[in-house]
């Protein structure tokens, strides 16, 4: 198995055949090898870029297993592959992180049920998290994305209780809240750029806030705007890890605002980015939409600073 390490982690996205809307298991594996060689340290399926919500549990399985794969066919053995296994059961959870460790994954990255959003107390998730440790295979990474789980946020205190499990070894904070990951982060001795720390590990959850997260005692990002510019996220990182933090600022601020066009756009913008870019993989499955040839001209504009930053590099 791969360990977490610090750095740049992209939520890949799944690719699909446009006419059958198949998986497109080349393209999955050129995209893995091409971050890779950006000098990424991990890479999440199954994530929410990876439209895991599209596919059955086969085909979950399929994409990590050719992610995994192409890695290690490339001799990218030390990248990290993090598998989104979320259900809404503990159960159900569970089943994903047996068939993510045995398609290749690492780690785990979970975030709380909320279909029955009236049921879900704090006691009723720290259950369910505390129930899917005792049991997974591979370690968990908690993922606070309120905006995907009809606005529960997991404050400060639940995420360190939460994190006392020896199977619980990270917190993704999608939510943006960069106190609340500075809190983590000092309380359980994170990882940084610089010191291994406890071994825990706090994620920015957007490129737009890798260098405050970094900051305030993270660990890294994992971005989906990194699909895309995975270079460029990579030299914000390295910047602040050699001690360069007005080249880093300036970076950063370079890299929000390409970020900030694919935020917008979402899985179909990202997707039509990495078709005009590097040729390959635009399109998502039903019902999402491709985006028109126009908004495929906005996007592409959108982001050309930041692209011709990115090839640079």
């Amino acid at each position: 198995m791969a360990p977490l390490r610090p750095g740049i982690y992209a939520p890949t996205m799944t690719f699909f055949n446009p006419e059958t809307e198949d998986l497109d298991i080349p393209a999955i594996r050129k995209h893995a090898v091409r971050l890779a060689e950006a000098g990424l340290a991990g890479l999440v399926t199954m994530g929410s870029n990876g439209e895991a919500v599209h596919l059955s549990r086969p085909e979950k399985q399929a994409v990590t297993r050719a992610t995994r794969e192409a890695l290690d066919t490339a001799g990218f053995t030390s990248v990290s592959v993090m598998v989104g296994c979320s259900e809404q059961s503990a159960r159900g959870t569970i089943e994903l992180c047996k068939e993510a460790y045995e398609a290749g994954g690492d780690s785990a990255l979970l975030i709380p049920p909320s279909y029955y959003r009236y049921a879900m107390t704090e006691e009723v998730i720290y259950n369910y998290f505390i129930t899917v440790a005792d049991s997974s295979p591979i370690p968990i990474i908690l993922y606070n994305y309120p905006a995907a789980v009809a606005g529960i946020d997991i404050d400060s205190d639940l995420i360190l209780k939460l994190s006392e499990h020896p199977n619980i070894v990270g917190t993704k904070f999608t939510c943006g809240n960069t106190g609340k990951l500075a809190r983590v982060a000092l309380e359980k001795d994170a990882v940084t750029p610089t010191s291994q720390g406890s071994g825990y590990m706090a994620f920015a959850g957007m490129a737009d806030f890798l260098l405050q997260g970094l900051l305030v005692g993270g660990c890294g990002v994992i971005a989906g705007g990194a699909n895309v510019a995975p270079k460029a996220c990579v030299n914000v990182y390295n910047l602040f890890a050699e001690g360069k933090l007005e080249e880093a600022q300036k970076a950063q601020l370079k890299l929000s605002k390409g970020d900030w066009i694919l935020t917008k756009t979402a899985i179909p913008g990202t997707k039509s980015a990495i078709q005009t870019y590097f040729g390959y993989g635009g399109y998502p499955r039903a019902p999402l939409q491709s985006l028109s040839s126009e908004k495929e001209k906005e996007v592409a504009d959108g982001i050309k600073e930041l692209m011709e930053w990115e090839n640079s590099l």
